[in-house]
């Protein structure tokens, strides 16, 4: 398996080098020259545990790691750091199925990739004969850099620097980044929103003139955001464990189809659910949720995508996003993989702040379809799967619970839909109470997780208790256009 960029400059890339290198030189991502297909039916995975899945299927994306390294990844990842023994469990909660993805360390979804990456990372480096240390550079809207920061905290040979909107995120949150361990770990907030990190992020990967500073000191970038394959291919996994799961339930018969729901900001997750489809397994629609940042909503529903709209801070923060980064992966596909075709667009994207794709190119993406829940429909929706079935549910499940229902009652297709879940109720436990009928004036955010726990009888994770215990270790802030500036003063360069 090869590895190319989507803008066409960089081929034949081997896994780990792709991994390695985070974002590709000419700023594309990238892609694997082909979609592998699943080596065995999912019927034949039922009884595997996840563990022996998830190399399943990273066998055939990463396939110059060997079987050992891969299984070496693998334990280290998903272990006991996760608080339920079945890793990314089921639910089913009145007529919808949930995939939880939130019982690992910062009890939101990035940890199933995040817990993995930093050791396909390390392993890459050796294998590739890496003598310069990696700084992961990352912007994040809420979850990846907690999440980031916990896997790749005094992991030798890296350090990592992470970026948030300092009022972009919720209180608890920007409560886990502040209070996170490390001697190799760098928390900054910044006068800006998520775009204006991660497009600041981006420019610093393809700054050649960094690059030699930051040689000089033997270092280099790499990145822990979705745009690295190595987060995006584990994702791949918990989709495929999803529908073994659904086999083993009952509720699906081998070969049947399953539509997935997906909450989304910057487009990774739902990508890996669509790569996974490509690997053959048997998912119909992919319904794309999104807040009332509905900038992903309205290119599928008219073939145009425009980030020139106001930014609107949600209660799903980490959806938070106007310029959806892997969407730039299938724009590639869309194009028939024409890196000068998604050059263009991304230039327009770049200098104009939108673009717009053909009919031809839309009906290669008629598996998606687009839907939104604005920040009423939200609370509403968190409101009414409690009262209907005492389940909790955060935000950024609650905007897909409530485009699932909508694209049931639209399209009148009656599939197993899957809701993916993806963060704990306790990180947004303020809108939670809110949508609830709380009232939450003159409690801090911890004491919130507890009125919530003590009315809805939620169990309290463990990473509120650790967090409960923390000292705040970070308290670096910078405007949006020093972010380079306060990298070189971090890393003496």
């Amino acid at each position: 398996m090869k590895y190319r960029s989507t803008r066409g400059k960089a081929e034949g890339y081997s896994a780990s080098m792709a991994v390695l290198q985070g974002l590709a030189p000419d700023g594309g991502l990238f892609v694997p020259d082909c979609f592998p297909k699943l080596p065995c039916s999912p019927e034949q995975m039922k009884g595997m545990p996840y563990q022996e899945i998830a190399l399943l299927v990273l066998k055939q994306f990463l396939d110059d790691y060997t079987e050992e390294e891969l299984r070496g990844c693998i334990a280290c990842a998903y272990d006991d750091k996760f608080d339920t023994e079945e890793i990314a469990p089921i639910v089913k909660k009145g007529d919808t199925w949930y995939l939880e993805l939130f019982h690992g360390a910062t009890i939101a979804f990035k940890d199933m990739a995040l817990s993995i990456l930093p050791h396909l990372m390390v392993t890459a480096a050796r294998k590739n004969n890496c003598k310069n240390d990696i700084v992961i550079l990352t912007a994040t809207s809420g979850d990846t850099g907690k999440a980031a920061m916990a896997g790749f905290a005094d992991v030798p040979g890296t350090k990592i620097i992470v970026f948030y909107p300092k009022d972009g995120v919720s209180p608890f949150q920007e409560r886990q980044m502040r209070t996170q361990k490390g001697a190799n770990t760098y928390v900054v907030g910044i006068e800006g929103n998520f775009d204006d990190a991660q497009t600041r992020v981006k420019e610093m990967f393809a700054d050649a003139q960094l690059a030699k500073k930051l040689a000089a000191k033997g270092l280099q970038f790499s990145s822990a955001n979705s745009i690295n394959i190595g987060r995006l291919v584990p994702q791949v996994a918990y989709y495929v464990a999803a529908y073994v799961r659904l086999l083993e339930r009952g509720a699906l018969c081998p070969g049947e189809s399953v539509n997935v729901t997906v909450p989304t900001g910057n487009f990774g997750n739902i990508l890996a659910a669509y790569y996974a489809k490509q690997m053959g397994l048997p998912i119909g629609k992919l319904v794309c949720a999104s807040n009332e940042n509905k900038v992903l909503y309205d290119f599928f529903a008219t073939g145009c995508y425009n980030k020139n709209r106001p930014f609107t801070v949600t209660s799903s923060p980490s959806m938070d996003i106007l310029v959806s980064s892997n969407l730039e992966r299938l724009l590639y596909e869309m194009c028939g993989r024409d890196a000068e075709a998604d050059c263009a667009y991304m230039r327009s994207l770049s200098e104009q702040g939108s673009y717009t794709v053909t009919p031809q190119m839309r009906e290669k993406i008629a598996d998606f379809a687009g839907f939104y829940a604005d920040e009423a429909r939200t609370a509403e929706q968190i409101c009414r799967v409690y009262e209907k079935t005492s389940y909790v549910i955060d935000p950024h499940t609650a905007v897909a619970a409530a485009a699932a229902d909508d694209y049931r009652k639209q399209s009148g297709d009656d599939a197993l839909m899957l809701v993916v879940s993806t963060a704990s109720p306790c990180k947004f436990s303020a809108s939670v109470l809110h949508a609830l009928g709380e009232q939450t004036d003159g409690m801090g955010d911890l004491e919130m997780v507890d009125c919530l726990a003590e009315k809805t009888g939620l169990a309290i994770p463990q990473a509120v208790e650790e967090v409960r215990r923390a000292k705040i270790l970070h308290s670096r802030v910078c405007d949006r256009d020093a972010m380079k500036q306060t990298v070189c003063e971090i890393l003496g360069v």
